[in-house]
């Protein structure tokens, strides 16, 4: 696949969770921990993606399950508003491309207005 193709995909898949978080009453605006899963072919791998995250400060990034089936969860508060989200999400998906990792989507808790 290539990277157009990789962000095509993604961008679907993004709109699609956003359509959910919207029939859930999501105030997109709202800034929330919006949390990108990359999963990573090796241990080494990990560690070297989580810490590339975390020294230019793209996100918070932490190695997970090390030995059985490695990935980097980067967590990044943000709004979910469809241009800044399909923008990191782009991002995350490019990171992925470059060092040859599965990217596997986002997810977050909605956020309603505050009363």
């Amino acid at each position: 696949m290539t990277v157009v193709e990789t962000l095509m995909e993604a961008a679907v898949a993004d709109v699609e969770l956003l359509r959910r978080l919207d029939s859930q009453g999501d105030r997109f605006g709202l800034p929330r921990d919006v949390e990108f899963l990359l999963r990573c072919p090796t241990a080494e791998k990990a560690e070297i993606v989580a810490s590339f995250i975390n020294e230019y400060q793209y996100g918070v990034a932490v190695e997970q399950d090390l030995e059985t089936s490695p990935s980097v969860l980067v967590t990044v508060h943000m709004p979910i508003e469809q241009h800044a989200l399909l923008a990191v999400s782009g991002f995350m998906a490019c990171v992925c491309e470059l060092y040859g990792l599965d990217y596997d989507g986002w997810g977050c808790v909605a956020q309603s207005a505050r009363t």
